[in-house]
């Protein structure tokens, strides 16, 4: 008979279990079988127009986009906030965190505010030919500014971990600052960075509040998936439609996630090949 080094394992086994069952695999199955009521081919009847493929392209590919920005940028930010010491630095680690506090809502209000034409950052640009408000980059750009601080909050702690013996040891050796960051800190950083980088995506994919204001829900041009799902419940009370763009949405998620993990697992592989 095995026996646990600590008591009350079934107890809170069955516990854990039955709260992931009733908190997320029940609402999702119920999900599921909602669209799937629908039939094949009334549920590409639902997901197989224009505007829903559309708005789907839309979601994924500045999902993906800003998933990538979000990871170079929060590894540069990481890097910074770990490794220098400046003035203001306490206050720049802190402001990370603002789009975590901050409520979608007023966070596309304020970046339309400062985006749109006659905002103060936007003004500046149109001269220039550059329009960001209600337009695909203006999607884009909520997407990076909701997704930025998972990036850098996971890279963070890893690299206050690092042990800096290796990187003594390359610079003995003669390799460059830039050989010591890619052929050494990189190998390390790069499982905790697909991490950074699947969180950020599946932000993202699911962010509704912020993008809705700098979008100007444009048809065909700047609608996402999550505005045409709530549209369809608001408007047309199409619930089965909507479960239908849901599952779509959920399936390519997990896809996406699953294909993060198992890049994870050939990183940490190869790191410690490496």
């Amino acid at each position: 008979m095995t026996h646990h080094v600590l008591p009350g394992f079934r107890l809170s086994a069955g516990y854990t279990l039955t709260v992931l069952g009733s908190c997320v695999l029940l609402p999702l199955a119920a999900l599921l079988w909602t669209a799937f009521e629908l039939g094949p081919s009334g549920w590409w009847a639902q997901i197989g127009t224009r505007r829903v493929l559309a708005a789907l392209r839309l979601s994924f590919g500045a999902s993906l986009l800003a998933a990538i920005i979000d990871t170079l940028l929060g590894l540069l930010v990481a890097w910074v906030l770990v490794r220098y010491r400046f003035a203001f630095r306490r206050v720049c680690d802190a402001l990370v965190d603002l789009p975590f506090a901050l409520p979608t809502a007023v966070a596309g209000l304020a970046l339309t505010a400062l985006y749109a034409s006659n905002g103060w950052i936007g003004s500046r640009l149109l001269p220039l030919g550059i329009e960001v408000a209600y337009t695909r980059l203006g999607v884009l750009l909520a997407m990076v500014f909701v997704g930025f601080p998972f990036v850098v909050r996971t890279l963070q702690p890893v690299l206050e971990s690092l042990d800096t013996d290796l990187e003594e040891a390359a610079y003995t050796l003669g390799a460059s600052p830039r050989q010591r960051f890619l052929k050494v800190i990189l190998p390390l950083l790069l499982p905790t960075l697909l991490t950074g980088f699947a969180l950020a995506l599946a932000r993202a994919v699911g962010e509704y509040g912020s993008v809705i204001f700098i979008s100007g829900n444009r048809l065909f041009q700047t609608e996402i998936a999550p505005y045409l799902i709530v549209q369809k419940i608001e408007s047309q009370y199409d619930y089965r439609g909507a479960a239908a763009l849901s599952a779509v949405m959920l399936i390519a998620s997990l896809l996406l996630l699953i294909a993060v993990g198992v890049l994870q697992r050939w990183a940490r592989r190869w790191a410690v090949i490496r």
